[in-house]
């Protein structure tokens, strides 16, 4: 491969601009017209939905490098990660939720008692309807919403710039699969990727049924006053509130997509700390720690504290021989104000660092940096840190690891290395996350690590709602009971009828005395 086949010929900007931001008369002309489409049934054939899928996935191949150069500008991701982790796995997903949809939308009869099969009960998928897909709220100041009746305004990030193609394009493949017409708001933390959407969008999808809308905070509070059928929103809990709230004035079901501190249990005495210290260095580096799910910190006993500490710094001069503020492997922070809130972080941190720690102000760029000794209420433990900095909480054994799990939000990834059975079984059993990887990071959400089979959801504090292919395609879909009950049946439905007689009741109340089976624990776990 060619150096010119990876490397980004643009420089990356440190400025928002060069979007257009959409107006409150488009937005509601988005809405209306997008409510039209749905109940003239335009988004509903199969056909269609594989066309508008195939349609999205071609969008995304021939103006890959156009996505890619966005994105650079936007947030200085290198091109392999933007290739690997948002086109192709995008690309691919469009390609086989066309290939599943007959599968995922066929009736399903459902398997009933002998008597209640001539009524044949079946389960319909049925498109909700207009959806909206919410990017990023960067800055969003919680007053903006008077019926929260908050006196004091609260700003605060959003994420979804870190990844802004799939994390605006995902939920969108599971709308257009469902059958709903949808509107995206991305992050105008990546300028150049949205006005680049708003451009691409309606050349190749259909324009009465998808819409771009672009803008910060106003644009995104009119969204939000308007109906949907469904919400879905990717960033942080604060945020997600606000999201919530504003749904539940038109009892809009949401679905987040949060963060929070992944962490990462390291079993020293079954685990290839080597290994262990690729992989977990690898989560931390790609998008320099700008990942929902990266490594937010590790849990190892104390004693292997200095080994993990050395292998790390193997693997950092392997992937970064000549440091990783010159390598073009490497990303850099997304704006002024996150490098300050990292670099802040780490000055006020009371561990050790012990790798990195080298900044370029200028640039935005902070090394892959190890910090040791850091305990309960260390700065770096206080929220999700979303940068390349990895504390190391030095602890006795697994059981105190799991308490310091415990002890927080759910996260919405749980990484460990251990080889240990039992050990994975206790935490399985024990904790409550996201997800739970073992012996690896990161790689679950990317084009070559990622089961296409598994939701991806956070739990809590991470959020609620799955995605990703058939769950996705789920959440955008009401699940529709259904009922044919023939003429002929009548004779044996005249038992509810009044006038109630004794023999309608033995009939109708039989579940009251059916047999329960015999209690064979004598006292409750505590």
């Amino acid at each position: 491969m060619g150096q010119s086949q990876f490397v980004h010929l643009s420089k990356p900007e440190t400025t928002i601009g060069g979007m257009s931001h959409s107006s409150a008369q488009e937005t509601e002309q988005h809405h209306a017209t997008l409510y039209r489409t749905f109940k003239a049934g335009t988004c509903r054939p199969l056909d269609y939905r594989r066309d508008q899928l195939h349609q999205l996935a071609r969008m995304c191949q021939e103006n890959a490098d156009a996505f890619a150069d966005a994105i650079y500008k936007d947030v200085g991701k290198p091109k392999l990660e933007v290739f690997a982790f948002e086109i192709g796995g995008l690309v691919q997903r469009c390609l086989l939720c066309a290939e599943h949809l007959e599968e995922w939308t066929k009736p399903e009869p459902v398997d009933v008692p002998a008597w209640q099969k001539p009524w044949t009960p079946t389960v319909h998928r049925t498109p909700k309807g207009p959806v909206l897909i919410i990017a990023c709220v960067p800055d969003f100041p919680i007053s903006c919403f008077i019926f929260l009746s908050l006196v004091s305004p609260l700003r605060e990030f959003g994420r979804p710039w870190n990844y802004p193609l799939i994390l605006s394009l995902q939920a969108l493949y599971a709308a257009i699969a469902a059958g709903c017409p949808a509107v995206i708001k991305p992050s105008e933390f990546a300028p150049a990727f949205a006005q680049l959407l708003a451009e691409l969008i309606p050349k190749y999808l259909d324009p009465n049924a998808y819409a771009v809308v672009n803008g910060g905070v106003p644009e995104t509070t009119k969204l939000l006053e308007l109906r949907w059928a469904h919400i879905f929103y990717t960033g942080n809990g604060r945020v997600g509130r606000i999201v919530a709230a504003a749904a539940a004035k038109h009892l809009t079901p949401v679905s987040l997509e949060l963060g929070g501190k992944s962490p990462v249990v390291v079993d020293a005495e079954s685990c290839d700390l080597r290994i262990a210290a690729r992989r977990i260095f690898y989560g931390k580096a790609a998008n320099a720690g700008q990942t929902c799910v990266a490594p937010d910190y590790v849990l190892i006993p104390r004693s292997a504290q200095d080994a993990l500490v050395s292998a790390l710094r193997e693997v950092a001069a392997e992937r970064f021989p000549s440091g990783a503020l010159a390598s073009d492997s490497y990303g850099r922070i997304v704006n002024g104000a996150h490098f300050t809130r990292l670099t802040a972080l780490l000055r006020r941190s009371r561990g050790k660092v012990v790798m990195g720690g080298e900044t370029d102000e200028a640039r935005l760029k902070i090394a892959p940096t190890v910090v040791t000794d850091v305990q309960d209420g260390d700065a770096l433990m206080e929220e999700e840190l979303f940068g390349p900095i990895l504390p190391i909480v030095p602890i006795a054994d697994i059981d105190e690891a799991i308490a310091f799990v415990n002890a927080r939000d759910n996260p919405l990834a749980f990484y460990a290395f251990t080889s240990r059975p039992e050990i994975k079984q206790k935490l399985l059993d024990e904790t409550l996350s996201g997800s739970l990887i073992f012996n690896d990071t990161f790689d679950q959400l990317s084009e070559r690590g990622a089961v296409n089979e598994l939701p991806f959801s956070g739990v809590g504090e991470s959020g609620y709602g799955c995605q990703v292919m058939k769950y996705g395609f789920d959440g955008f879909t009401h699940v529709r009971s259904s009922l044919d009950l023939p003429n002929e049946i009548e004779p044996q439905l005249s038992v509810r009828y009044p006038p109630y007689t004794e023999e309608n009741f033995k009939v109708m109340s039989a579940g009251v005395y059916l047999p329960i089976p015999p209690r064979s624990i004598t006292k409750p776990r505590l």
